[in-house]
């Protein structure tokens, strides 16, 4: 997958590359519930598909899920439960965030460990290719992000302390026994991915941004590239930690989502973006400051308590914020080209700023 063309995608109000940044409602299932006037399938044939697979001829119809932008995203009601079904859009390739099946295999794979992972409950191969899992309770809201959504100071801090919990637990899970369950689903493991290839990854994003969209870029980028540190013993990575692609129901964790970028490699790549979150200094213009939320040193204690080996350092914390700008930067350049018209793109250009000069400030490189 190249980057520069499909980057991970942000929710909340953080910037994606494949849909909308900055603003957006937090998804809930209140969301689900308000589109119950719809009578028909979205997608007849994916329904029927999908009902006959899970066994429920007489489901309620396959509505599109608002808040699911990855492939295309769908809730299917039956009785007193759900399910949300994931399908790759038809005549695309199942490549990179489309690549739904991929991200049934590692829920497939994590059942069994106590963690708040919806449970897959059907997929299918046969192009295009789709897996249905539960519906699970709950809201997602990134405390920094969505501006549009109140959420009390205390809950949020809760949340993002047990958010780090997770994270640990997560990391603990053996690489063993995930390859196990991985292959079991019907896929296979990737190889591990080192500090030097995140590096190399998100740098190409950033290089696909135009170079007055992100001063002081090229000087964050040598001081990462000038002491990338060693690998430690890799793990499971999300790609994409942070309250937005947890839903929680009070302050409970209930489901772990968006595992487009899932992969094998240094932990220390998850706990460096969940920390970006933290802090809504970064976000100029398009979040907010949220009193009383933990630090991203309180936050590495949490997460090394419930299971976390390896420290936050400030190279990893560098390289999340130089992500965060490249991704911003790349929805700005497709904004402005026309390739996806959403003028909230254009409040961006501070908070790539911020993150850049952030960056470079933990490296000791000082602000432009």
């Amino acid at each position: 997958m190249n980057d520069a063309d499909d980057p991970v995608r942000v929710v909340g109000g953080a910037a994606r590359a494949d849909d909308d940044p900055v603003g957006r409602n937090a998804m809930t299932q209140e969301t689900v519930a308000a589109q119950a006037g719809h009578t028909d399938d979205a997608d007849p044939v994916l329904a029927d598909r999908v009902r006959a697979a899970l066994g429920t001829p007489d489901a309620g119809p396959l509505r599109v899920l608002e808040g699911g932008r990855s492939g295309l995203t769908y809730v299917l009601h039956d009785g007193g439960s759900g399910h949300v079904v994931k399908a790759v859009p038809p005549g695309r390739p199942a490549r990179g965030r489309h690549d739904v099946l991929r991200q049934s295999h590692v829920l497939s794979a994590l059942a069994g460990y106590g963690l708040p992972v919806p449970a897959v409950t059907a997929r299918e191969e046969e192009v295009p290719a789709w897996f249905a899992m539960e519906l699970a309770a709950g809201e997602a809201v990134e405390p920094v992000l969505d501006v549009g959504t109140e959420l009390h100071t205390d809950l949020a801090r809760e949340r993002m302390v047990r958010a780090a919990r997770v994270l640990g637990a997560l990391h603990a899970v053996p690489l063993d026994h995930l390859a196990d369950g991985v292959r079991a689903a019907g896929g296979v493991l990737p190889e591990p991915a080192t500090p030097h290839d995140e590096l190399l990854r998100w740098e190409e994003t950033m290089h696909a941004v135009p170079a007055e969209l992100r001063p002081g870029s090229a000087e964050l980028l040598q001081a990462l590239h000038s002491d990338v540190p060693a690998a430690v013993a890799p793990v499971l990575v999300h790609g994409d930690f942070r309250l937005g692609n947890l839903l929680c129901s009070g302050v409970e964790p209930t489901a772990l989502v968006d595992w487009e970028i899932w992969g094998v490699g240094d932990p220390r790549i998850d706990l460096g973006w969940f920390g970006v979150f933290t802090d809504g200094t970064l976000f100029p213009g398009v979040g907010r400051v949220v009193a009383g939320l933990p630090s991203e040193d309180e936050l590495g204690e949490l997460y090394r308590g419930a299971g976390g080996t390896q420290p936050h350092t400030a190279w990893f914390r560098a390289l999340a914020r130089m992500k965060m700008a490249a991704i911003m930067g790349h929805n700005l350049r497709r904004h402005r080209e026309g390739r996806h018209h959403d003028p909230v793109q254009e409040q961006l250009p501070p908070t790539i700023a911020a993150l850049i000069d952030s960056g470079r400030a933990l490296l000791g490189g000082g602000a432009s």
